[in-house]
């Protein structure tokens, strides 16, 4: 007896050798450490165990600093980008996309071929061919897809490829491998796989993925890579906090007596929650009492300066089947047989849906302060030079404010329609003494015309802003206008008077002979020289028809 067990042994250990000979897919993808336990707990739809072998003849194995690394792809390494929109609540699916990271130079072209770029030059200067690697050739290394042997065109465990695989341009090989499990699939530059969570683990797990392309009748490794992703049972939640005229939102310090909008964002990206009924369940620390609200948003205003703890619990009812009836004992009876013998029943019904109840949480602690709470231009008004002097036109803004004194006042500049911002000039708030919040701010213009304005009052826990359309005239129209008008007067003086002068040495000069047969004019020099100015200024006498001139002869 004690020899067949021993040649029995000897079967079982001759079997098994063969088996510890192959590679795993584990051995591959988790260089060759084991997945853990509780891989039968962490069963996932449509994957494959890594017991399974892995065809090393088809897909070679290389380890970290090979020197075959460095011809697996044309012109450089790829490097793989792993991401995932962690964390996942129990239950709901969670996505991963590998994304390759091509050398420099090349890029995927719209029918998945690798191609370089154009008007790139990587340091040898542009290339013959414009393929890196032609996918939809038909073919690659000498091979045909056409009456050629298929056999290689299988994944690493021995499955075929999809149908017409390379009609899609599909011509890389990702092995994602996670909680001692495989899934492969083809793609181009960047691939995803969807997972649901309702049978992993709670907690941290990572996930693996390898890649390979076809050179010839085999695949080579062209990159590995690997990322950590979590599944929990609490509602993934996150918080944004804003307010006017706080100054800095991330510093979670913010402003008595101004409303803070609450808004809470639910991670849910497979869509999880949407036929769930969410609660919002809010303690502002301040004793004002608990809010429940079904909206994502609330707004909360502190009255009171301090640090508040803020609580929110977000609750959501999640619609699932029941969990598996639980037995229960039946109703006593005056039946003679002995417990133990009478059937158990079960509570709940067989396809009932139930509601399972899951939660989130967010803490923080806000504190409160005082600031500016409004500010508000409230005169407008040109400054006015004494004398005229060149530069840009300036004007005074006299400006109100209430809440803290400023310690520093911003001034912007836009076009009209406020969205072309021009400068931005800045310096010390001058406040007067006395408890009213008010100050005038002086603005130089690059010319008249019409702006707008941003003013900014500051201090070290708010902004407030205030702004207002503005026509800037030009410098001191009403100065200019009065010395445009005494220019044109005194010009209009000096003429006159060149005017009389001329008409003065003219007529000198010039013969007058009277007109025969008139008696109306006669005397001495000066009564002439008074008629020939009446003549010339009181057109309304005869002595200006043209028939009333010096020529020969009579009328």
């Amino acid at each position: 007896m004690k020899r067949l067990y021993c040649f029995l042994g000897f079967l079982l250990l001759a079997a098994r050798l063969p088996l510890d000979a192959a590679k795993r897919f584990h051995d591959v993808l988790s260089n060759g450490r084991t997945s853990g336990s509780g891989r039968e707990c962490n069963r996932l739809n449509g994957w494959s165990s890594d017991e399974n072998e892995w065809n090393e003849h088809l897909y070679p194995v290389w380890r970290r600093g090979d020197p075959r690394w460095n011809d697996s792809w044309k012109g450089g390494h790829v490097k793989a980008v792993l991401t995932s929109d962690s964390p996942a609540l129990v239950g709901s699916n969670i996505t991963f996309v590998v994304t390759l990271v091509l050398p420099r130079c090349q890029k995927e072209d719209d029918s998945g071929n690798i191609v370089y770029e154009k008007n790139c030059r990587n340091g040898t200067g542009p290339p013959s061919d414009p393929y890196v690697y032609k996918w939809t050739a038909g073919a690659e290394d000498g091979d045909r897809e056409n009456g050629a042997d298929q056999s290689y065109h299988v994944f690493p465990d021995g499955r075929p490829f999809p149908h017409h695989h390379r009609r899609r341009g599909c011509n890389l090989i990702y092995i994602f491998h996670t909680l001692g499990q495989y899934y492969q699939k083809l793609g181009r530059c960047s691939a995803s796989v969807s997972v649901n969570t309702a049978n992993i683990t709670l907690g941290p797990q990572l996930m693996e993925v390898a890649v390979y392309r076809r050179r010839g009748r085999t695949y080579v490794p062209i990159a590995k890579v690997k990322d950590t992703y979590v599944v929990t049972d609490q509602i993934p939640i996150s918080v944004t906090m804003s307010q006017k005229n706080d100054r800095n939102a991330s510093d979670e310090t913010f402003l008595r007596d101004i409303p803070i909008i609450f808004d809470v964002f639910v991670h849910d990206p497979s869509h999880f929650l949407n036929q769930s009924a969410i609660n919002y369940k809010w303690n502002f620390g301040d004793n004002t009492g608990l809010f429940v609200s079904m909206n994502h948003t609330l707004n909360h205003t502190y009255v009171l300066n301090g640090t508040f703890g803020l609580n929110l619990t977000v609750q959501a009812l999640v619609p699932g089947p029941c969990a598996p009836p639980t037995p229960r004992p039946p109703k006593p009876t005056r039946s003679s047989s002995p417990p133990g013998d009478r059937p158990l029943l079960w509570a709940g019904t067989p396809g009932e849906r139930c509601q399972i109840d899951r939660d989130g949480y967010f803490t923080t602690r806000l504190t409160i302060v005082d600031g500016i709470l409004e500010v508000d231009i409230i005169e407008t008004k040109e400054v006015v030079m004494p004398v005229p002097q060149s530069g840009d036109p300036l004007m005074d803004f006299v400006v109100a404010c209430q809440g803290t004194s400023p310690t520093e006042v911003c001034t912007t500049v836009a076009d009209p329609t406020c969205q072309v911002a021009q400068d931005t000039v800045c310096h010390p708030a001058d406040v007067g003494d006395g408890d009213a919040c008010l100050l005038t701010v002086r603005r130089a213009f690059a010319g008249a015309g019409t702006y707008c304005l941003n003013l900014t009052l500051g201090d070290d826990a708010s902004l407030a802003l205030a702004s207002t359309l503005v026509s800037v005239p030009g410098r001191n129209p009403g100065h200019s206008v009065s010395m445009a008008g005494g220019a044109l007067a005194s010009v209009g003086c000096l003429a006159v008077i060149v005017a009389v002068i001329a008409l003065l040495v003219y007529k000198k000069r010039k013969e007058y002979r009277p007109i025969e047969n008139s008696t109306g004019i006669k005397g001495n020099g000066l009564n002439i020289f008074l008629e020939q100015a009446k003549v010339k200024f009181f057109p309304g006498t005869q002595e200006k028809d043209p028939l009333l001139k010096n020529q020969q002869g009579s009328l």
